[in-house]
């Protein structure tokens, strides 16, 4: 007891003692500030203003170190564009940006400026889209007769995109899109029929029978694009009328369980004619082969396709923003591709310069994130290049951490340095500190590439988690390496 009233005492008389040392600092401060403005009103004016521009400059400057030290910035990102609607200006605006910063964005150009054509000429697109032999070319050859359209009975028959011309009842020009089926062996095609798909009005799915897990999966990734769809399944003619009731209603089962909203009028049983195979009897007993025409039965497919363009105002802006999002994703693409050609020659410049610095070293082993300048500027660059903006504290801790987990990954280093430049004939002896200057270069080659992967996989960097990641990926990334490292350090050494 006697002990805690002590403790107690002792706590209230330190309080005491901060108090008075406070208030004593508070009036010091206060009598030297009032000393200091009398001093400056009482002399010249231009004394006056300059100390205070010097003090406003000097607060200034230190609420900006703090925040650019403290303070988590970001470089705001357009993400998720294929769920959001993107307008014309947002995506033009990105593509500016994006070409400033270097990279290709022709490809996306190239998707506006055809957007920009179909709007002028005002046609309607309707693309017939579906697996090989399901009949799309049959199709559109019984919609236009005049057609010179090329159906083979092997399927697959077309290799490109076509278009053919169509006015229905009420007038509207159309333009019947073929494109080559899906499920094919070149998967160049499928990319093509989907990249079409997205630029026409409408979207007719053709099946001939009950939809395969492909199919399925297929319309499902249609119907994200946001414009009408029709379901035809064609080659009716081959089933009974119970057949093809039980068909269709699986058909729209199909259709529910994907989450799409497609109406019931929308889902048709068609039969595109043509030829068949049929076996004639004459008078006189004898039979023999021979080909005869099997009238079409597309009615109930023109019909939906009149009701889908009842409002073309509608359908244009939904193709439009479809094509944005067509253009946003190939846009997307091409940065990717730049920041994966960038980032590789960020990390081989510094690499290039931790190996140079090792080289000049007088104490060969020294860590190489002691060269903290070189780790910073480069994890400061790909963190720019990934839309990442951390702070500097983040920065040093992740190179802290980082270098804190590279006890084991020196000794290996150095081992798959000296077996790495073993390889080069006519080396000879491999020198110490070359080895060191390899054993350096590869780690920073894989504390770079190891930052790429996080801030591909995150967007941000968390330094925890990008050391963790450095930790764990950092004996894959020395051996794959070492090579190049190895033939860095012997041009630098020879140069």
């Amino acid at each position: 007891m006697k002990l805690d009233r002590f403790l107690r005492i002792a706590i209230a008389v330190l309080i005491l003692l901060v108090f008075i040392i406070a208030i004593g600092a508070i009036l010091f401060l206060t009598e030297a500030a009032l000393n200091v403005w009398d001093r400056l009103v009482e002399g010249p004016k231009v004394l006056l203003y300059g100390y205070v521009s010097v003090m406003v400059a000097l607060v200034v400057a230190a609420v900006w170190l703090i925040w650019r030290l403290v303070v988590r910035r970001k470089i705001p990102e357009v993400r998720k564009a294929a769920t959001r609607k993107l307008s014309q200006s947002d995506i033009e605006e990105r593509l500016r940006d994006a070409e400033a910063s270097g990279v290709d964005v022709s490809e996306a150009q190239a998707e506006l400026r055809d957007l920009a054509i179909r709007q002028e000429t005002g046609a309607i697109h309707l693309c017939f889209f579906g697996e090989i032999s399901t009949g799309k070319s049959s199709l559109i050859k019984a919609l236009v007769p005049a057609a010179e359209v090329s159906v083979d009975v092997l399927g697959g028959s077309t290799m490109g995109i076509q278009h053919y011309r169509w006015r229905n009842e009420s007038g509207n020009e159309i333009l019947l899109t073929d494109v080559p089926g899906t499920g094919g062996l070149d998967e160049s095609l499928g990319v093509q029929a989907t990249e079409e798909a997205q630029r026409s009005h409408v979207v007719l799915f053709i099946c001939d029978g009950d939809l395969t897990r492909s199919e399925s999966l297929a319309i499902e990734r249609l119907l994200t694009l946001g414009k009408p769809l029709v379901l035809v399944m064609n080659k009716s003619d081959r089933f009974d009328v119970e057949e093809q009731a039980a068909l269709m209603q699986r058909l729209l089962e199909h259709l529910e369980k994907t989450g799409g909203a497609v109406a019931r009028d929308r889902v048709v049983a068609v039969s595109a004619g043509g030829e068949v195979d049929v076996i004639e009897r004459a008078a006189d007993g004898s039979e023999s082969p021979a080909r005869r025409l099997r009238p079409a039965d597309i009615g109930v497919l023109v019909v939906a396709i009149n009701r889908v363009l009842e409002n073309t105002t509608e359908i244009d802006l939904q193709r439009d923003r479809a094509v944005f999002r067509l253009a946003a994703g190939k846009l997307a693409d091409a940065e990717a591709r730049y920041r994966a050609q960038r980032s590789e020659q960020i990390v081989r410049n510094s690499t290039r310069k931790a190996v140079v610095g090792a080289l000049a070293a007088v104490s060969p082993g020294t860590d190489v994130l002691i060269q903290g300048y070189i780790g910073t500027a480069m994890t400061q660059e790909l963190c720019k290049l990934y839309g990442a903006a951390p702070r500097d504290l983040d920065i040093e801790e992740f190179l802290n951490l980082s270098q804190s987990r590279l006890g084991r990954a020196l000794p290996l280093s150095l081992a798959v340095a000296g077996n790495g430049l073993k390889a080069f004939p006519g080396l000879g002896t491999v020198a110490g500190g070359l080895v060191h200057a390899v054993a350096y270069g590869l780690i920073f080659d894989a504390l770079g590439r190891s930052l790429i992967l996080t801030l591909s996989r995150h967007g941000e960097l968390v330094p925890e988690v990008a050391a963790k990641e450095f930790e764990d990926g950092i004996s894959e990334h020395i051996e794959a390496g070492v090579r190049r490292v190895a033939q860095m350090a012997l041009d630098e050494k020879q140069g």
